[in-house]
């Protein structure tokens, strides 16, 4: 008897630094423990204005220098996504706010997370946008998305 997914969508504004290096590194944590055929992993943007375009070069670099592959493709979140995935994890108040706006339904909204929120202590209350900034802020996504990780994994495979 096979044991549903766990549906997870990571959400940022563009889908090109942020949500992919969540979905990148998370992907790398459950394949490393061994619990990958227990997750479903996506990730989106609340603009469509990057549709299509794989993860930031910079991102991508910073990101390939700890052995994360950013494979994915930008797409917008979508109407259907609150319906199809237990746990839509935000990296921001910003996209909080836009995700709860969006939400079509009360338990849509419950689903609606940052994700530092996950983790006790973590070094900022959210991953910020490195997008305008230099090197050091594609680092601290990369720190705050690995210490959520683990924790994230944790609660979701507990329940």
């Amino acid at each position: 008897m096979s044991q549903e997914k766990i549906k997870v969508l990571f959400v940022c504004l563009g889908n090109i630094c942020r949500s992919p290096s969540a979905e990148g590194v998370f992907l790398h944590y459950i394949e490393h423990e061994g619990l990958a055929e227990r997750f479903e992993i996506d990730s989106a943007g609340t603009s469509a204005h990057h549709e299509g375009e794989r993860a930031d070069s910079r991102m991508r670099a910073h990101a390939a220098r700890r052995g994360y592959d950013l494979l994915s493709l930008s797409r917008p979140l979508r109407y259907e996504d609150f319906f199809h995935y237990d746990y839509i994890i935000g990296m921001d108040e910003a996209n909080r706010r836009t995700l709860l706006e969006r939400a079509p339904t009360e338990e849509a909204a419950g689903k609606i997370s940052i994700l530092t929120d996950w983790a006790p202590n973590p070094l900022r209350d959210h991953v910020p946008d490195p997008y305008y900034g230099g090197s050091e802020g594609f680092e601290l996504v990369l720190d705050l998305i690995e210490y959520c990780c683990p924790y994230l994994v944790g609660k979701m495979i507990k329940g």
